[in-house]
């Protein structure tokens, strides 16, 4: 189990908010495209700037790209990668930011309710209870009183599922590769698995779309830096609460810079929601233990 210092519960802390800082900046860059670009491509872009980031460390520390896993996983994990990011940036685009955040946090809920199915883990109270409070708090988000239930939400608990399924596949995959690892080759492998999908809804983005594409794709790299070097330095239950910072970042950036107005029901839908993903944060850690 990771044991934090003092200076290096700090540290985690301070990384953990800038990439969340990071991962706002990532909702509003895909709702500033304004449908101007396909999803698919929104994809291809992200994974080609940063994979671009990323070739110089490769070139000086090739040692990153030896893998005890075969191709084949690295790509399937790739894959669903590729498609809970599009699921998020068509949520993004068409939905309200904070809604669609605030359901993206279901993601630890789904990954325990997997962890059981697929690795035979016995649900206890808490797990059970995180997610009644889960559903409790979707239901308030998208309930007869909140913004209903469009294609955005479903989109975005198709991302936070994938999101969850992801996880799984690296609690295997992390038992025998290093974490540089796994970044670097999801990333290089969601290049070319992306721009398959993409092509079919091909148009080249102008300028300002280009722009944005460059920026989203540092923003999404740094973001997945600072959060794997912040659970590096501390526990997960240090590090996962932070995260939540995400939720009124974006409905800032929505109120301010598109005019959207955040309900009631989605901050108190949000909040339940982060509490039942904590619970389910403690629940995994103490499985695992």
């Amino acid at each position: 189990m990771l044991e934090a210092s003092p200076k290096g519960a700090k540290m985690a802390v301070m990384f953990a908010v800038g990439a969340a800082i990071l991962a706002a900046a990532d909702a509003v860059i895909v709702r500033a495209l304004n449908g101007a670009v396909h999803p698919f491509v929104i994809g291809f872009f992200r994974a080609f700037f940063g994979a671009l980031i990323l070739l110089p460390f490769v070139a000086l520390r090739p040692s990153v790209l030896k893998s005890s896993h075969p191709l084949r996983q690295h790509a399937v994990r790739a894959g669903f990668k590729l498609l809970a990011m599009v699921a998020f940036f068509a949520a993004f685009s068409w939905g309200p930011l904070a809604d669609v955040t605030a359901i993206a946090f279901m993601s630890p809920i789904f990954l325990l309710h997997g962890a059981a199915l697929a690795l035979g883990e016995r649900p206890g109270p808490a797990m059970i209870g995180a997610v009644v409070l889960g559903f409790g708090g979707a239901m308030l988000i998208i309930g007869p009183s909140g913004t209903g239930f469009s294609l955005a939400i479903l989109l975005a608990l198709t991302g936070a599922m994938l999101q969850s399924t992801i996880q799984l596949i690296l609690k295997s995959m992390s038992k025998g590769d290093k974490t540089s690892t796994l970044v670097v080759w999801n990333l290089l492998l969601t290049v070319p698995i992306a721009l398959l999908f993409a092509l079919p809804f091909w148009t080249m983005p102008g300028a300002r779309e280009m722009t944005l594409l460059a920026l989203q794709g540092f923003v999404g790299t740094a973001c997945m830096g600072m959060m794997t070097h912040a659970f590096s330095l501390a526990p997960a239950t240090i590090v996962a609460p932070v995260d939540f910072l995400r939720l009124p970042l974006v409905a800032l950036g929505g109120f301010a810079l598109f005019g959207e107005q955040i309900a009631l029901t989605t901050l108190c839908g949000g909040g339940l929601i982060g509490c039942a993903a904590l619970i389910a944060a403690r629940s995994g850690k103490a499985t695992s233990s």
